[in-house]
């Protein structure tokens, strides 16, 4: 190495320039280093950016009856319940055909649900846990009820012709003529992931019924976790479960209202 000294200097004044220049150059370093790990934290946010939009596309297309509380029982039936005033009064009118069944819980605040059937008849196994279903999701779940009770008519039972005097709100009808009971339904309820095709599909209701289809469920109960807490307490235990990342909103719409906890 050449270090190139002036002779004008003293040997002194040469050591202290080039110990200046050694600072400086110290300096310009640092400088380089600090750029270097500012550019590394702004690509690994890119990348972050990166992947939440790319799981944001690779949401599933959802399925029509998705916008209502929905199961399928142990036979492969599809049971759907209203979520609100307005998702219960187009339940009835466009999507209850004759040939369905109609269940509704005894109780004030209850969804009116109905099986997709082709001759207003269900195996015992799915009318049990239509029952179920109903009754969880009606108000029974947040007043902490082990069990309620459930009625099914056939649909020309159902009716939006109020008597004299009345009117009908939306999301009411009434019920006329002979009704089938399943007494003291229990409030057996749980959710899982079910695979198919290439998707991961969230699946809840009666516990029975989630246990025939998802290939990793858990039980769901009557808990102190607000419904938010429980859905988070969800993702993860079935996200460990599965090895899979799971959308937290779809979680949310499958549970019931009210405390619940993991069994």
């Amino acid at each position: 190495m050449e270090i190139e000294i002036d002779l004008r200097k003293t040997a002194q004044e040469n050591a202290n320039q080039y110990y200046e220049k050694s600072k400086k150059a110290k300096k310009k370093l640092q400088g380089v280093i600090t750029a270097i790990e500012e550019t590394k934290k702004e690509l690994r946010k890119q990348e972050e950016k990166e992947i939440i939009v790319e799981e944001i596309t690779k949401k599933r297309k959802l399925k029509w009856f998705e916008k209502f509380h929905w199961m399928h029982s142990s036979d492969s039936m599809l049971v759907l319940g209203g979520r609100d005033a307005q998702s219960n009064e187009q339940l009835i009118k466009k999507y209850m055909e004759k040939t369905d069944l109609y269940f509704h819980a005894e109780i004030f605040g209850a969804p009116h649900c109905i099986v997709k059937s082709n001759d207003n008849s269900a195996p015992k196994k799915t009318l049990e846990e239509a029952a179920v279903f109903a009754a969880v999701f009606s108000k029974a779940w947040e007043q902490k009820l082990a069990g309620a009770d459930v009625y099914s008519v056939n649909p020309e039972q159902v009716s939006k012709t109020a008597p004299s005097g009345e009117s009908m709100a939306t999301g009411a009808f009434m019920i006329y003529g002979e009704r089938k009971w399943f007494k003291n339904a229990k409030l057996s309820f749980g959710i899982g992931v079910k695979k198919e095709k290439n998707e991961s599909i969230i699946v809840s209701g009666a516990l029975t019924a989630v246990k025939s289809q998802a290939n990793n469920f858990i039980e769901l109960i009557q808990g102190q976790l607000n419904k938010s807490e429980t859905a988070k307490k969800i993702k993860k235990v079935l996200e460990e479960k599965s090895k899979e990342k799971l959308d937290l909103d779809e979680i949310m719409k499958m549970i019931p209202n009210g405390e619940s906890d993991i069994k």
